[in-house]
């Protein structure tokens, strides 16, 4: 990093990057082993579980889209992330009231129950969680300085650079949050009980919502500015809804003057008077056609870079899914008496991020601004591009390593053996982990850094909402998928893929075609991004076009 200057981040950034690493110990504490207790506990299916599970992520991941709107145009960050915080909390006391509901009712006829009461409190943690992480995140963003609050596609580089270290460390903040998360409470559910294992989780989150509150003298409060309007979101539908009357009507209407400049006769090119300046789509009055036209287009422009990004949320509902179930088929013992949980490996995932976002910043980085002459590096789209292969080659792996799987067990099976344990270290399935985190490293942080910058500043909690539900509709088509699978496969009265005997399941055959339509939706990516201009790069564009 060049410059001081760049390096900090203010006390509150920092303790708010901390908080989310709590809520991210809380809720992937509960959501990485969450597959282990709907088939042991419970007592679903494979499929059904990895379906379960997925559903859940997906509407965990898309409720932020829904709320994301109402607190850019009604609510006030702060209390959103207060009222969202509480029924967060309430979500995860009644799921660990589930667990003691299972311990209590053993008896087959009370088993109904404690399953609908336990859907209602995962759902009830998404409600909470879907107003809590957007406005978290867009909270600690109005942290920086209000310079850099106000011109987010400035084009000085050093402010650039200071939000690109801000989601950098606030994705490492998470990312420590989830090793422990995943790391600890997936062995404490497996060796001490569910109940202990969701009651840790519920501590954490009450323990996150009191430092937050505690906090509160420190944090900067960003006031709604009444020129700039409280309802961006609802402000641009109606200029959509105006400009479709409009075509409908088929009428030609000249432009009101105080929406566009004179058209002079010097050859200067038709331009709106605050495009060039920093009041140009960030400030401008929500009640001006052209402002709410240019916030309506920026989401439509977003869309296909949006759903080339759905295959790679995909392959991220893997690992706490069928990467889980089989690691529980395979070797697992250090030692005589310690088995290591399966879960616990999707912590790799986060640890190689940990431990390799600093390498990322301070040897990578430097190198590709040499080789590139780009200030930061590499571009936000070439990030997430990388990520997205890297995500290929890891689902290549996975393939690879379950065939290998599949072939021990079946020559067990000749042999006469009648262990569910496949002679195969559960450490070969690390590789695929650790890709993942790297490719984790480069897309997701760039993610968040690409939506940010291209959304106006009004709608920033917008913005990170449209990045969660990437994941969101990945979960859902994530279940699809496996719905779609398991129909084709066993329609022939043939075993599907996701059968519960995993070593008469295909997952290899599965991951093939996960690893092909993700490198189709690489190619369409890369396709797509080449013709895709940045918000930054079209103000430039017009204040050129302008002098």
């Amino acid at each position: 990093m060049a410059g001081s200057t760049r390096k900090r981040l203010g006390n509150s950034c920092i303790l708010l990057i901390v908080i989310a690493g709590m809520e991210r110990f809380a809720y992937k504490g509960v959501a990485s082993n969450l597959i282990t207790y709907l088939t042991d506990v419970v007592k679903m299916s494979n499929s059904s579980a990895a379906k379960t599970v997925n559903r859940w992520c997906g509407f965990t991941s898309m409720v932020p889209l829904l709320i994301a709107p109402l607190a850019d145009s009604y609510w006030d960050r702060y209390y959103t992330i207060v009222a969202s915080s509480f029924i967060y909390v309430a979500g995860l006391v009644a799921l660990t009231s589930t667990a003691l509901m299972s311990r209590a009712s053993s008896d087959q006829a009370n088993k109904t129950s404690p399953s609908s009461f336990l859907f209602c409190s995962l759902y009830l943690i998404s409600l909470g969680q879907g107003g809590y992480n957007p406005s978290l995140q867009a909270f600690g963003a109005d942290q920086l300085d209000s310079e850099e609050e106000e011109l987010p596609s400035s084009k000085d580089d050093k402010k650039s650079n200071k939000k690109s270290l801000f989601f950098q460390w606030w994705y490492f903040g998470i990312c420590s949050g989830t090793v422990l998360g995943i790391s600890v409470m997936s062995y404490i559910q497996d060796t001490f009980g569910w109940i202990l294992g969701f009651a840790i989780p519920m501590i954490s989150m009450v323990t996150s919502v009191i430092v937050f509150s505690c906090g509160s003298p420190i944090y900067t409060y960003r006031q709604r500015n009444e020129a700039m309007g409280n309802k961006p979101v609802v402000s641009m539908l109606q200029v959509i809804k105006a400009a479709a009357l409009k075509l409908l009507n088929s009428k030609v209407k000249l432009p009101d003057e105080n929406d566009v400049t004179e058209l002079e006769l010097q050859g200067k090119p038709l331009c709106h008077p605050n495009l060039s300046s920093n009041e140009g789509l960030n400030n401008e009055h929500p009640k001006s056609s052209i402002h709410m036209f240019e916030n309506a287009k920026v989401i439509l422009r977003l869309l296909p870079i949006w759903l080339m990004l759905l295959m790679f949320a995909v392959i991220f509902q893997q690992p706490s899914t069928f990467f889980t179930k089989q690691g529980m088929t395979m070797k697992r013992n250090i030692g005589s008496n310690f088995l290591i949980p399966p879960a616990t490996l999707q912590s790799a995932i986060a640890l190689s991020i940990v431990v390799l976002m600093p390498l990322y910043d301070k040897v990578l980085i430097p190198i590709t601004k040499v080789l590139t002459c780009n200030e930061k590096g590499i571009t936000v789209m070439q990030r997430m591009g990388i990520g997205m292969f890297t995500s290929v080659i890891a689902l290549i792996i996975a393939a690879l390593v379950e065939t290998r799987r599949l072939h021990i067990s079946r020559n067990m099976e000749i042999l006469g053996s009648q262990s569910e344990t496949v002679p195969l270290s559960i450490f070969w399935l690390l590789p695929q982990y650790i890709l993942l985190g790297i490719s984790d490293i480069f897309t997701v942080v760039g993610m968040q850094e690409f939506f940010y910058s291209e959304f106006p500043i009004r709608m920033r909690t917008m913005a990170f909402a449209l990045y969660t539900s990437v994941f969101g509709v990945g979960s859902y088509l994530s279940a699809l998928l496996i719905s779609t699978v398991e129909g084709i496969t066993s329609s022939n009265g043939s075993k599907s893929w996701f059968c519960d005997d995993m070593n008469e399941a295909r997952l290899d055959k599965y991951y093939w075609f996960l690893a092909a339509a993700s490198a189709l939706s690489f190619l369409f990516f890369v396709i797509i991004s080449s013709f895709y201009t940045s918000k930054r790069d079209l103000e430039l564009d017009s204040n050129e076009s302008c002098k």
